[in-house]
């Protein structure tokens, strides 16, 4: 299931770029992805997870320039990180004889290395494309529930039954703390950042106090922060960070936290069908989470995205900052079916002054809530966001 603007996007990249990073966690359909661009034109694909295939690189250089008429595909680039340095020196010698786009793709499940190791070698020459789990603008309106559920990790949202899909899920996170993570490279124990991820599926959407979850888990800040900080690069947890204005208020300046994908959430707390979601005091926050992921994947390349809340309770979800725009877009999310503005939106509004005013909420139809604010579904609202 892969989405039509994703190969767009793809494709379009590889025509632009000598190399291209596609950036995501595992088992989110980036082989599968690049497999597909891959089938239109000549191509090469190494998995580097595999010893044979690693074997072949044992000269770069010498090897992938007998295949310089082709779309060389790395999976798993993180695993052989010097790698960064060959391709530079292959996508010069391609420039000078003519064939200066197209001529790597290299797929990743963390960022942070995987960035700092290509900025550093490939500067000018590489364009990163991030494909997260499936969102609301790409499964439509009928799997909807079922994405919220499931998660959009396409194996668990694809699943033949909830019960078969939250099994999926269980052994992707644990095949995360026992095998990734250490393969990576940081001495962490699985059972503390089980724990760790786990309080923040509690506290999905909530503001990060590091110091409690410090206490919590008999680690001091900086353990904290570098534990989130990994989370973060392997593009499992976001954190929306705070809107900075220049208004006579004091601003919140902590992020807020949440897990990524829905389903995960779920799964770290066990929540099995839809029932359990919505008897739990985690399903506003796990609808926000899914409400957030899927408008700044729909929204334009470039879009910043934060939130607001002041130390007196006025408060934006979501204001999303467009490119060569000067207001933002105010957003507010909600599950109902009939939602209800507080007053801490509009007082929010008095200082953001945003181009518009939203509300995403759990129903289909489009209609004004109050003076400037309109109620919109989370799907009419992602397919808007790309043309804006």
């Amino acid at each position: 299931m892969i989405p039509r603007r994703c190969l767009a996007d793809l494709d379009d990249a590889l025509t632009e770029a000598p190399a291209v990073a596609l950036l995501g966690p595992r088992q989110v359909g980036k082989t599968t992805l690049a497999l597909e661009v891959a089938d239109t034109r000549p191509f090469l694909y190494l998995d580097l997870e595999s010893e044979g295939d690693r074997a072949k690189l044992a000269e770069p250089e010498l090897y992938l320039a007998q295949h310089a008429d082709k779309l060389v595909i790395l999976d798993e680039i993180q695993r052989t990180p010097h790698l960064f340095r060959h391709l530079r020196g292959l996508i010069d010698r391609g420039r000078r004889g003519g064939r200066g786009k197209g001529r790597f793709l290299v797929l990743g499940s963390a960022s942070i290395d995987l960035l700092r190791q290509s900025s550093e070698s490939l500067a000018g020459r590489i364009r990163y494309l991030e494909l997260g789990p499936l969102d609301a603008g790409e499964v439509g309106r009928q799997r909807l529930d079922a994405l919220w559920l499931r998660g959009g990790f396409p194996e668990s949202l694809l699943a033949a039954a909830d019960a078969a899909s939250l099994r999926w899920r269980t052994a992707f996170i644990r095949t995360y703390l026992e095998r990734d993570i250490p393969q990576l490279g940081p001495r962490i124990p699985a059972e503390t950042l089980r724990r760790l991820w786990t309080m923040l599926a509690h506290q999905q959407g909530g503001l990060l106090n590091a110091a409690a979850l410090a206490r919590a888990l008999a680690v001091d800040g900086k353990t904290i922060a570098s534990y989130l900080d990994l989370l973060v690069d392997l593009l499992l947890v976001r954190r929306l960070t705070p809107w900075h204005a220049n208004v006579r208020k004091r601003l919140v300046k902590s992020p807020k936290v949440y897990v990524r994908d829905s389903g995960l959430v779920h799964a770290l707390l066990g929540i099995a069908d839809r029932e359990a979601l919505l008897s739990h005091p985690v399903s506003g926050g796990s609808w926000e989470g899914l409400a957030i992921e899927s408008l700044i994947a729909a929204a334009p390349g470039g879009t910043e995205a934060h939130f607001f809340r002041t130390a007196a309770g006025a408060e934006i979800d979501l204001l999303l900052k467009f490119p060569g725009q000067r207001k933002p877009w105010a957003i507010e999310i909600k599950r109902g079916l009939a939602p209800r503005l507080e007053r801490g939106f509009h007082l929010a509004c008095e200082s953001v002054h945003p181009e518009r005013r939203l509300v995403v909420y759990g129903g289909k139809e489009r209609f004004p809530l109050a003076a400037n604010v309109e109620a919109v579904s989370l799907n009419d609202l992602c397919e808007e966001l790309p043309a804006v």
